[in-house]
């Protein structure tokens, strides 16, 4: 049910333009940055995508420092060698420029630098007890939203993550410039905006924090995202569909950040933590069979049924079971038509590993108790066995 008693956070300012990345020195001067440690990742840096960025900052008389060892699903030991290099550098704010694995480390950096709290001391909720330097994030992906959301998650172990979530992790600035997406490959394209779907779906039918403006965020999200993902992946140049995705994906971020997300992500993070496979993948491979298992809801079918135009043109039909249905529908057919992989097998996942991971699924209660379905481990298990 849709709570009018509701708390929203989100940052204060957002830049949405292509070429806004020249930009950058602007906001620096405005936050009082003059020596910003830019994070990104090697692979980005290789593109040299960034050199005009990097270029633009130091003829703005601004002294950047490029940290690139970001890795994807980052462990903690990257976050402190890179906490490290920031404070011996003489950081004075960060930037983040790259996917959702550069933006989370980018948030803890800034976290860690202005004092002397410990990274294991953060973990959890409203952890995080110093001010932070001031930060700015700039996706280069359209998909984790991490540019609006006051979350980090880390790996921690072997096969587990952990999450620091505390408003001190909303940046100053979230930047979007669609022309640092151009070259992202059609792939990698298709998973990214499939996992920002997923974030407006489950923000949308979130049991706990649903409210009147993450809906009406979500609904936007899952509307430019929809209509715009399948352009973006054929055809990588187009900057307008590129944008449009990437405002979805933001939107999307925007809203599950307060009305949080549920077991398509619980059941992808086990993928994710045994197989390296990308979130974005890892949720594309359960989305619909958790809708299916939802869709047995009264409640839930109402959510899906109200989703349904936001993912076509079609007008609804007025009969809740039958949107419901056909919107489930129109999402299988997106994951079709963008090529994404479709089964646990075709990964080579084992069959006989399914146990265990929806074993490990239900570790997330954090993500579970948002579902609008209740689900078993005995439920997890037939959804790992209806992806595989």
């Amino acid at each position: 049910m849709t709570s009018i008693n509701f708390e929203f956070m989100s940052v204060p300012k957002i830049v949405c333009s292509p070429g806004s990345a020249g930009t950058l020195a602007e906001h620096c001067r405005a936050l009082a940055i003059t020596r910003p440690m830019l994070v990104t990742d090697k692979g980005l840096l290789a593109t040299g995508i960034l050199k005009p960025v990097i270029s633009k900052l130091e003829a703005e008389g601004l002294v950047p420092f490029v940290y690139s060892d970001i890795q994807a699903d980052p462990p903690e030991h990257i976050v402190l060698s890179a906490k490290q290099a920031a404070v011996d550098a003489g950081t004075d704010g960060i930037i983040a420029v790259g996917g959702g694995s550069s933006l989370d480390v980018a948030k803890l950096i800034a976290a860690l630098v202005p004092g002397d709290q410990p990274l294991q001391k953060m973990y959890g909720i409203d952890q995080i007890k110093q001010k932070r330097l001031p930060l700015i994030l700039v996706p280069t992906t359209a998909g984790t939203g991490s540019e609006v959301t006051p979350i980090s998650i880390i790996t921690t172990g072997e096969t587990t993550k952990s999450g620091v979530v505390s408003h001190q992790l909303l940046p100053d600035i979230a930047l979007l410039d669609a022309e640092l997406t151009l070259g992202l490959p059609p792939s990698i394209t298709a998973a990214t905006g499939i996992d920002a779907m997923v974030h407006a779906i489950e923000a949308f039918t979130s049991k706990k924090k649903k409210n009147p403006y993450s809906d009406m965020l979500a609904k936007e999200a899952l509307r430019l995202i929809s209509s715009n993902l399948l352009t973006a992946v054929r055809q990588g140049n187009n900057v307008e569909a590129r944008s449009k995705v990437l405002l979805g994906a933001m939107l999307a971020g925007q809203a599950f950040a307060n009305a949080p997300v549920a077991a398509v992500h619980a059941l992808a993070y086990p993928l994710g933590g045994n197989y390296h496979i990308p979130h974005g993948l890892s949720n594309a491979l359960v989305l619909p069979h958790v809708l299916r298992f939802n869709a047995s809801d009264d409640w839930a079918i109402e959510q899906y049924a109200q989703l349904m135009t936001c993912v076509t043109t079609d007008n609804s039909c007025g009969d809740a079971q039958l949107d419901c249905a056909h919107f489930i529908e129109l999402v299988e057919a997106l994951l079709i038509d963008v090529a994404i992989p479709r089964t646990l097998s075709a990964l080579n996942i084992p069959e006989s590993d399914l146990p265990k991971l929806a074993n490990e699924a239900m570790q997330q209660q954090r993500l579970l108790v948002n579902n609008p379905r209740y689900l078993s481990e005995a439920d997890a298990l037939a959804i790992y066995q209806a992806a595989w």
